[in-house]
């Protein structure tokens, strides 16, 4: 019998922050949460750092994390973000999916914390075997495309039906993350089901970029100044004048 992507192993990756701009925010907590099969108990690794620069009030609201903790029981951000990109890329080499809501945020925010502490991007860091991500926001968007209303984790563990015990605890909404994504593809098995998790992942680069244009096109009707970045799962990282930049942060324009 033909094993399907969802009731075989996923892990998930979730982080929480100094605030929700990815090319200058930094990592303050991050969490990676592996599960071999549905109702097998999940595995999780947690790291606290410290983002080496206050963390504002508004961050601090929201995830509870304090520049006290941070200093007292966290470990250097560049120590941090090295053993994050190795644990994802030990899931690379299993081909091994990780779920990750709304994965350009998670993804781009830690290949910028890459660049500026190791000088490297996410995708050299990961190695040869490359992610694949499962995107809850992208894939729930795909099979349920009508339907009003937010589309944050709450609202998704909400409407499936996931406990979240603990919003904005890394660890948390990983494990959440997780359970949301086993749940759309047993919902879904005839749009889903059939599918490869490399094959899933190429077509959820299509589906997003196809709700992001519809997204913007919405933007464009209420004239707001909002744009919307097409790329998933990680945007690329550009310098003031709009070029890419190069892992040690070089304009593509002085190479």
């Amino acid at each position: 019998m033909q094993q399907h992507w969802f009731t075989g192993p996923i892990a998930s990756f979730d982080t929480e922050t100094t605030g929700v701009d990815v090319e200058t925010d930094r990592i303050v907590s991050a969490a990676l949460v592996v599960q071999l099969a549905p109702g097998a108990a999940p595995q999780a690794t947690t790291w606290l750092a410290d983002p080496g620069v206050p963390i504002p009030d508004g961050a601090r609201a929201v995830h509870g994390i304090t520049d006290e903790r941070v200093r007292a029981f966290g470990r250097p951000a560049r120590t941090v973000v090295a053993e994050i990109a190795a644990a994802l890329a030990a899931q690379a080499r299993a081909g091994r999916p990780v779920a990750v809501m709304n994965a350009p945020y998670d993804l781009t925010l830690l290949d910028r914390e890459l660049r500026r502490h190791r000088g490297v991007t996410l995708t050299d860091a990961v190695g040869p075997a490359g992610l694949l991500i499962l995107d809850p926001r992208v894939l729930d968007k795909h099979v349920d495309r009508y339907r009003k209303g937010r589309r944050t984790l709450t609202d998704l563990c909400t409407h499936y039906g996931v406990q979240l015990a603990g919003a904005h605890d890394a660890a948390e909404d990983a494990a959440a993350t997780l359970a949301v994504v086993r749940t759309i593809g047993a919902r879904h098995p005839a749009a889903l089901g059939g599918l490869t998790v490399a094959e899933l992942h190429l077509r959820q680069a299509v589906w997003h970029a196809a709700q992001a244009r519809g997204l913007q096109a919405w933007f464009d009707r209420s004239g707001a100044d909002e744009r919307v970045d097409l790329s998933w799962p990680l945007r690329p990282a550009r310098c003031g004048c709009g070029r890419r930049l190069s892992p040690d942060h070089r304009c593509e324009m002085a190479a």
